[in-house]
């Protein structure tokens, strides 16, 4: 089996509940604050090391409460934190969420995740069947080293280009599989895209991209599933119908179980079809990184 390694921020996330958000210049009443292990980086390492994967995580954490508390939590999900240093410079990463009606709104603070360099993803060694994982909550300029690193090696490279920003051919020459939603897509591909858009229409911004045919491009639709272009061939991965309650780390269980079902040979389609089943558990519970199933309740659905 091949080993997951992901490289990115790790956040305590700061969770406001409310009846609904408010509008700009306006304040309502909460219910309830919550803290939670997140970022996008710790969420994906969690999630792929739940359902079995060896999985080391490469980032920076301050040296407040906030990191000593971070790094308990990761170390008792079974993330290897080896590569993730603490430093004093800078705080740790923090996301301000608030929750409404099962939606939400995130501000997230970088911290030491934007000091997260080219040094760090220096120091892992990958090797062929691995599987190397990043996100846009660190800088671009080392996920660019370290995908080069893991191509050298003969990883595959997923990328999650979230939260939703621009980035050059270059970086996405390094891609094997890019996981992004619709809010992504459409500024990747310069046209406006809703989550109620017809496929057609995913499809067609999907080849806006100036991405390589050999490069499998996957639009995370919520409920309705993944739309997954493989070798430029449109198919969709039915999603599952639950009632959520927090949707924070769908997509983050989603690309951690991904490349854990890859790390283990499976194909791009069965590990789609798993990473679905992950994230439906994940939405039904509160959290990011606490909210990531276990291989056994995972099994227990499919």
């Amino acid at each position: 089996m091949g080993r997951v390694f992901v490289a990115g921020s790790i956040n305590m996330d700061v969770v406001a509940t409310a009846d609904r958000h408010p509008q700009i210049g306006e304040t309502v009443a909460g219910k309830a604050v919550l803290y939670f292990p997140g970022g996008k980086g710790a969420n994906q390492a969690v999630a792929a090391a739940k359902l079995g994967a060896p999985t080391t995580l490469i980032g920076r954490l301050g040296t407040d409460a906030f990191g000593q508390q971070l790094r308990a939590f990761l170390a008792a999900q079974g993330v290897d934190l080896a590569f993730v240093k603490d430093i004093a410079e800078a705080h740790t990463g923090t996301a301000l969420i608030t929750i409404a009606n099962a939606d939400n709104t995130i501000v997230v603070v970088p911290g030491a995740n934007a000091l997260v360099s080219t040094e760090d993803i220096g120091a892992p060694i990958l090797a062929k069947g691995d599987v190397a994982v990043s996100q846009f909550e660190i800088p671009q300029p080392t996920i660019g080293a370290f995908f080069k690193r893991a191509r050298a090696a003969g990883a595959t490279t997923i990328l999650n280009p979230a939260p939703a920003a621009k980035f050059g051919r270059e970086l996405l020459d390094l891609v094997d599989i890019l996981v992004l939603n619709e809010t992504e897509l459409g500024l990747l591909a310069g046209t406006e895209l809703r989550d109620t858009d017809d496929d057609t229409r995913f499809i067609e911004a999907v080849r806006l991209l100036p991405s390589s045919r050999d490069q499998t491009i996957c639009v995370t639709l919520g409920s309705r599933g993944v739309l997954v272009m493989i070798d430029g061939q449109p198919s969709v991965i039915p999603g599952r119908t639950v009632k959520a309650v927090d949707t924070t780390g769908a997509g983050d269980c989603l690309v951690g179980a991904l490349a854990a079902q890859l790390a283990g040979g499976k194909s791009i389609r069965d590990a789609l079809a798993y990473a679905n089943a992950a994230a439906s558990i994940c939405v039904q519970r509160m959290g990011a990184a606490p909210s990531m199933p276990t291989a056994a309740e995972v099994a227990a659905i499919i």
